[in-house]
Formats: C-alpha cells, sequence, structure tokens
C-alpha cells in the first residue's frame, strides 16, 4: 500500500511538472512586442500586417464581434489608429500557451497589461486592462484576440 502511495505520489507530481517551454516562445514574444510598439507609434501599418498570417482569424474586442480574416483586421488596426494618440501596452507578463490537443506548449503568447493613451477627438487620457492571445503558424501570428471593454472604453471617452 505505502508503495502504491509513494507511485500515485510521484505520478501526480510529473504531472504537474511543467513541460516545458517552446523553442519558439521568445521569438513569439518579441513578434507581440513589435507588433504592441507599432500599435502605439501609429507608424507603419504595413509593418504590423507584415507580423500575421495570410489565413489570420482574429476575435476583436467588441461586443457582438465574429472572427475576422487580414483585410478586417487592418481596418480593425486602423480603426484604433484613428480614434487614439500616446498610445502604450504596459504589459504584466507574456505567458506560454499551449496547444488544446497535447497541454503541451506550443510557442502561442499570452499576455495580461495595461494600454494607456489619448482619445483623439476629446483628449481625454485613459488606461484600460486587457487580455491578448496570439498563436503562430510559420512565425507568424494565425489565430488570438483581443479581450477587454473596448464599448466601455468608447463610451467613456464621449463628451
Amino acid at each position: 500500500m505505502k508503495k502504491l502511495l509513494v507511485l500515485a505520489l510521484i505520478t501526480l507530481f510529473a504531472s504537474c511538472a511543467p513541460q516545458g517551454s517552446h523553442p519558439d516562445f521568445d521569438k513569439n514574444v518579441e513578434t507581440i512586442k513589435t507588433l504592441f510598439a507599432l500599435q502605439g507609434t501609429e507608424a507603419d501599418l504595413d509593418a504590423q500586417l507584415a507580423l500575421v498570417h495570410e489565413d489570420i482569424e482574429w476575435q476583436p474586442a467588441f461586443h457582438g464581434s465574429a472572427k475576422i480574416g487580414k483585410e478586417a483586421y487592418r481596418d480593425y488596426l486602423k480603426g484604433w489608429h484613428d480614434v487614439m494618440e500616446n498610445v502604450v501596452y504596459t504589459p504584466e507578463n507574456y505567458l506560454p500557451g499551449v496547444s488544446v490537443e497535447t497541454s503541451l506548449a506550443d510557442g502561442s503568447v499570452r499576455s495580461y497589461g495595461t494600454w494607456s493613451g489619448t482619445h483623439s477627438a476629446s483628449g481625454k487620457t485613459w488606461e484600460l486592462i486587457s487580455y491578448h492571445t496570439f498563436d503562430f503558424k510559420d512565425g507568424k501570428i494565425i489565430a488570438g484576440g483581443d479581450y477587454f471593454d473596448a464599448g466601455g472604453l468608447m463610451a467613456s471617452l464621449q463628451p
């Protein structure tokens, strides 16, 4: 009985042990940091789009939004560029994601953080806590989403 208990504990600890990071995780985090920095500077929308796969499926932050492809993702990013200035993402962390099928690290990235900036029309400054997911294929973002209260943010910025 004692041996069974020891064996069960060893199995439990082994199954809870971290599975190790994916070899592409650090590179993918740098891609996300670049995407976020470009969103803040509004310098080059094409540079942001170069980071995403042609077959991207993105979940926008707005209530009731369906997943969108690359052209709509472009419009989504540009929409934020058009109404906000001085945008900065301050990450709390960058976390490795796992495959749904295997529960092993798959190179995907998750991030909690805070966006801040100024609304162009009203001049009001804002801060917004957010969560983002990013899945990768061929070194580019293939899927993911923004999870924050976009509608509440926009409503709070009205005159």
